[in-house]
């Protein structure tokens, strides 16, 4: 029977690393189990070096050839070279005629505002733009009320004259004959271009400039704007032939024909008389302004000016 204080014989022999290979040999010798266990000390011999070898030292790169460079030839004589050295030359030159031309019209911007010349960029209407147009930015504040219903008398204009194509359209289909819708063509490609240079622009640029002169031209031909609204919204047979405007004495006369017509033709007469009302509203209200900033004897003194230099 093994006794009490006997070692396991299944235990692990311990090992000191750091201890001599002499001196590891030697205890694992003397090891000795209990009853079932003879220890033999010279079948095993012992061990030199438990130490394990280490493997010699590699490259940490990530190919085999890390440090070789690769030299990628070059066609500096084929035709695909030549191509992109001529897109380069033609890219250039674009680039210097772009520059070229950038200078050319800075430089005559500068002499534009230095002479005092406003450049202006046609801006409306915003999908065709033919004319400049900016009250917000260019009229100041206290005018840009008034400016904007002269403006609504401009296009109120360009409504009348386009409704009177459409009433003496249908006239003419009603057998009135075709002459009225020729005046009627006529008075819109003249009215329409012509009360924008007349009266609408001078007015817009005296709003801007404060010009006692464009204020005087200004105040001339839209009194004749006035006239014609007045004069086109009876439309008696005198100067123009009756029918070709939609007043109201055509329209009482083909009301009872063609009620059809004579409708077209009231609604004509009302956006007349509309447009006469508002009209005399503003060259009312741009007068007052007009006495009320003194524009009126500036405008003497300059009308003055004038007369004496026509007659030196």
């Amino acid at each position: 029977m093994a006794r009490r204080y006997d070692p396991n014989p299944f235990d692990e022999e311990e090992v000191n690393p750091f201890s001599e290979p002499a001196v590891r040999g030697k205890a694992s010798t003397n090891y000795s189990g209990g009853a079932f266990y003879t220890a033999n000390p010279g079948s095993v011999p012992p061990a030199s070096n438990s130490r394990l070898s280490p493997l010699p030292p590699e490259p940490a790169g990530f190919n085999y050839d890390g440090g070789a460079t690769i030299d990628i030839p070059l066609d500096t004589t084929g035709s695909n070279f030549q191509d992109i050295k001529k897109k380069e030359k033609e890219l250039q030159a674009k680039e210097a005629e772009l520059r070229r031309r950038e200078q050319e019209v800075k430089r005559k911007e500068d002499a534009a505002a230095r002479a005092g010349i406003v450049l202006e960029e046609k801006n409306w209407p915003p999908f065709f733009p033919i004319i400049h147009h900016d009250i917000a930015n260019e009229i100041p504040i206290h005018l840009q009320k008034l400016q904007y219903v002269a403006f609504t008398t401009y296009l109120g204009l360009v409504c009348c004259l386009t409704w009177n194509i459409i009433a003496t359209t249908t006239a003419w289909i009603k057998g009135e004959g075709v002459k009225i819708w020729f005046l009627a063509i006529i008075y819109f490609i003249s009215g329409v271009p012509g009360a924008y240079v007349l009266w609408y622009r001078p007015l817009y640029r005296a709003f801007r400039n404060e010009s006692a002169l464009k204020f005087g031209w200004f105040f001339l031909f839209y009194l004749l704007h006035i006239a014609f609204c007045i004069f086109a919204a009876v439309a008696p047979p005198v100067i123009f032939r009756g029918k070709s405007l939609t007043g109201i004495l055509p329209a009482v006369d083909l009301i009872s024909s063609h009620a059809l017509v004579g409708i077209f033709y009231f609604i004509g007469f009302a956006m007349f008389c509309l447009e006469s009302v508002l009209s005399i509203w503003v060259i009312q209200q741009v007068y007052m302004y007009f006495r009320g900033s003194g524009k009126a004897a500036e405008m003497k003194r300059e009308a003055a000016r004038g007369a004496m230099r026509a007659a030196l």
